[in-house]
């Protein structure tokens, strides 16, 4: 582990990279194999942000060998259209991964539609069938950021038995999962949300964090001088700040103190993106066992 007179940041893009390598080793085995996998994306009408998300989806893919097809569809549809919709990438054969863009118009049930994602070809993790693997502590195909903030604890080395894990923000693609996944290795984890803020704990609840993980999206949320002398802080925020992105955590003061951190950018990111892959190819290979 780095010491704070070294670097300590965590290398999010190293651990993407290896992660990516991995991938590419296991498509070579699936395509030897016969097994094409394939992820399709569904895009209900037109969101920059949505389209930048898309490319990067297209670019990542093609870079792993696996095959992506963008389902584009009107802004106007019906919700019972797009299940619809979603019912036929379930039913064909070539289509071993489903990706939900977000967001989706004003009015649609967001739930509703993930839910309807056949478990199998759940890239993302969401639906209930999934994320009830979780809570039975065998996570197969589980939200990618949730696993990438587990990896990027894991690649630490450090032992979590009985060290205290502060997750704030309870989000259920984020905070819900995350502290699943950690209590399983037997840390003791405590979720903050605005509740905890209200009631003026939350300074007292990161304070004692040996493991910080806080996933809001609110720019410098914590303060750099509430970190624990030696904690380490992943970071999952993204947030613009005139022209600067940065993190839900005060960057400059939490590395002083913390023993190792996550950069924004750079940090929790990449391997989100990394993981969306393995889960693609973890579906593919759930495919074959049908």
């Amino acid at each position: 582990m780095s010491t704070l007179e070294g670097n300590n940041l965590i290398d999010g893009k190293a651990i993407a990279e290896k992660t990516k390598a991995e991938v590419v080793t296991e498509m070579a085995e699936l395509k030897a194999g016969g097994i094409e996998p394939k992820l399709a994306a569904v895009q209900v009408g037109e969101n920059a942000a949505s389209a930048v998300y898309v490319k990067q989806q297209k670019k990542n893919c093609e870079k792993a060998g696996i095959l992506y097809e963008l389902k584009t569809l009107a802004a106007n549809i019906t919700e019972e259209q797009l299940l619809s919709e979603v019912e036929k990438l379930n039913g064909d054969a070539s289509v071993t991964g489903i990706i939900l863009q977000l967001p989706l118009p004003q009015g649609m049930d967001m739930r509703k539609i993930q839910a309807a994602i056949s478990p199998r070809k759940d890239v993302e993790g969401v639906n209930p069938a999934n994320m009830g693997w979780i809570v039975y502590g065998k996570p197969f195909l589980a939200p990618c950021t949730a696993l990438a903030v587990k990896e990027i604890v894991d690649s630490t080395g450090i032992d979590l038995y009985g060290k205290e894990v502060v997750m704030v923000g309870h989000s259920d693609i984020v905070g819900k999962p995350v502290a699943l996944l950690l209590v399983d290795k037997f840390a003791t984890v405590s979720i903050c949300h605005i509740g905890t803020s209200k009631a003026g704990m939350l300074e007292e609840h990161v304070r004692r964090a040996d493991i910080l993980i806080v996933a809001v999206g609110k720019a410098n949320l914590i303060p750099g001088a509430w970190i624990k002398k030696g904690a380490v802080v992943v970071d999952v925020g993204i947030n613009r700040v005139e022209d600067k992105i940065v993190g839900d955590v005060e960057f400059e003061t939490a590395k002083e103190n913390a023993s190792l951190i996550t950069p924004v950018p750079g940090g929790v990111g990449p391997v989100t993106t990394a993981i969306l892959l393995r889960n693609v190819v973890r579906a593919a290979k759930w495919a074959k066992q049908q």
